[in-house]
């Protein structure tokens, strides 16, 4: 997966219902696509880099009901939520819209551009086998739990590792590239290395 711009989605879900909302549904409060109101630098050291971040959440753990295949929580003992994998298409961005609607302190935001720079990106992925440990672990904590919230947690602390494993790099190596041009890269266009 490439970089691929979310920004515009956001952007256009403002005062509309979201699709998974359903009819009569209440409508965006506000554009995602700004910071988060405790401010960026509260960010979560495990967030992979993109333009969406979670900082001061409460601790209902509501963001994977909305948001399964982006968010997760930590165990630092709040359980406040994070973005582990940036959204890959509208709905995914509906479902982050989603988390931060229903996070009690709306504490997410979508101005990642803004703060991520190539090196900060390149720096976060030679650090990510300290992420990769500490989600291979939760993954393998919380699925034992008798708690069903924590065994769904621990299938997301598994999707984590396997977006490191996987597609990070490629989208990485894109969103790189976003951040050094001002756009996404065209077809046949060389990524920039991590």
């Amino acid at each position: 997966m490439t970089y691929w711009d979310p920004v515009p989605t956001v952007r256009g879900a403002v005062g509309k219902p979201l699709p998974q909302w359903g009819p009569g549904a209440a409508a965006v409060r506000h554009d995602w696509s700004g910071p988060a109101p405790w401010g960026r630098e509260n960010r979560d050291w495990r967030s992979v880099p993109g333009p969406f971040y979670a900082s001061e959440t409460d601790t209902c753990w509501t963001g994977r009901t909305c948001a399964p295949a982006n968010v997760l929580y930590d165990d630092d003992g709040y359980g406040q939520e994070f973005v582990f994998r940036q959204p890959r298409n509208p709905y995914e961005v509906y479902d982050l819209i989603c988390a931060g609607e229903c996070e009690v302190l709306a504490g997410y935001g979508g101005d990642g551009d803004l703060h991520w720079t190539p090196e900060l990106v390149r720096d976060w992925w030679r650090e990510r086998g300290r992420v990769r440990e500490w989600a291979a672990a939760l993954g393998r904590t919380w699925s034992l739990s008798e708690r069903e919230d924590r065994r769904d947690a621990a299938a997301g602390a598994r999707a984590y590792v396997a977006h490191i494993d996987g597609l990070l790099a490629e989208y990485l190596r894109g969103y790189v590239f976003r951040l050094a041009e001002g756009r996404p890269a065209g077809p046949g266009e060389t990524l920039p290395s991590l």
